[in-house]
């Protein structure tokens, strides 16, 4: 007998799980959130939860990344000017795009009084995993200098989405696409292919 088709209007199990999630976090702290209020408020049983994810850390880790993961990054550019407009199309692009207003607001979640210690620290763990691995690079292992400026920005991006509630409305691609705003991001890149290309090759033996 034929499997029965999965209604494509229905999320899978595990983006419903993600998306229960956010919106739970978005009502109450997360030490007030269990795996019963996952399920249902993502339509799913205990089963399918822990098929996915061992509990709700292992969920909470899954969730981040992939909002992470969604936002988009700046290509490679070969001047420093060429860097400052690659950042500001990168902006443009999110900014205009609803559903990576929906994930800044999502991020902003993780900033915010209802998160833990844990959760921002994780959020800023796959910032800076997810721009390191643009280089295949490994924080353990990159300079001080590329380290003091990779956290500066983390530390950075993660006071912005901790205001986010109360800037979003005002915010606009001009300010984004601030010059001195620009300058850092592009630095940032500049300093990361720097380190890239002096980085020792490992031997094979």
């Amino acid at each position: 007998m034929p499997r029965p088709r999965r209604d494509p209007k229905v999320l899978p199990a595990q983006q419903r799980l993600e998306n229960a999630f956010w919106a739970l976090l978005r009502e109450r702290p997360y030490g007030k959130i269990t795996v019963t209020d996952i399920v249902r408020e993502a339509g799913v049983n205990r089963n399918s939860f822990y098929y996915h994810f061992s509990g709700l850390p292992e969920l909470a880790d899954a969730t981040i990344m992939h909002a992470i993961e969604s936002i988009p990054i700046m290509d490679h550019a070969t001047t420093a000017e060429n860097l400052r407009q690659e950042w500001q199309r990168t902006c443009i692009v999110a900014f205009n795009d609803p559903q990576m207003r929906k994930q800044f607001d999502h991020l902003a979640l993780l900033a915010g009084p209802h998160s833990t210690i844990e959760l921002t620290e994780a959020l800023r763990d796959f910032i800076r995993l997810t721009l390191l691995g643009n280089f295949d690079m490994d924080y353990d292992h990159i300079d001080l200098s590329t380290r003091i400026l990779l956290d500066f920005t983390v530390g950075g991006i993660v006071g912005v989405l901790r205001d986010w509630p109360s800037i979003e409305h005002r915010l606009s691609t001009n300010d984004l696409t601030n010059p001195d705003i620009a300058t850092v991001a592009a630095n940032l890149r500049t300093v990361l292919d720097s380190s890239e290309q002096h980085r020792p090759v490992q031997s094979l033996r």
